[in-house]
């Protein structure tokens, strides 16, 4: 079973940036975290980062064959891409739509999400806790449907 973890914009900067929301671990912190815990699932773990929509875009569109599934944080596009949204469609591939902060207990725009009506589970509030409870979702939704379940769109 193959799990590609993508981020979005301004992710590269978890550590120093706005720790009283986003925590003090880096973003490869996180990854490394995911790998390990990912082998311990049965699953490989394998991520990705880009500031660019346009390359979160390509990125997905290269998954078929590549991902059974996907833990996504698209940052802020996940209120403003419809690009990433159709691209995730279009891929077919099942996804969970993970944050690290509580998006409901912030500012009003950061309330709506392109994605949440579309992924098989949403983790918000819990921190770096919330891409472990998203990729252990994951396994499990693959693992209901024969690891390489079509998604539910």
């Amino acid at each position: 079973m193959k799990i590609r973890v993508i981020h979005g914009p301004n992710l590269n900067t978890l550590g120093s940036r706005e720790t009283a929301i986003y925590g003090r671990l880096t973003l490869t912190d996180i990854n490394l975290s995911l790998v390990e815990l990912g082998r311990s699932l049965g699953a490989e773990v394998t991520y990705f980062q880009s500031n660019g929509e346009g390359q979160l875009i390509d990125h997905i569109h290269s998954l078929p064959g590549e991902a059974d599934g996907v833990v996504i944080n698209a940052g802020a596009y996940t209120h403003t891409s419809v690009g990433i949204r159709d691209a995730l469609l279009a891929v077919r591939i099942p996804f969970v739509e993970v944050h690290l902060s509580n998006v409901f207990a912030r500012e009003p725009f950061r309330h709506a999400s392109y994605l949440s009506d579309r992924a098989v589970g949403v983790v918000v509030g819990f921190g770096p806790d919330s891409y472990v409870l998203g990729l252990r979702g994951m396994v499990d939704f693959l693992r209901m449907q024969g690891a390489g379940g079509v998604s539910p769109a």
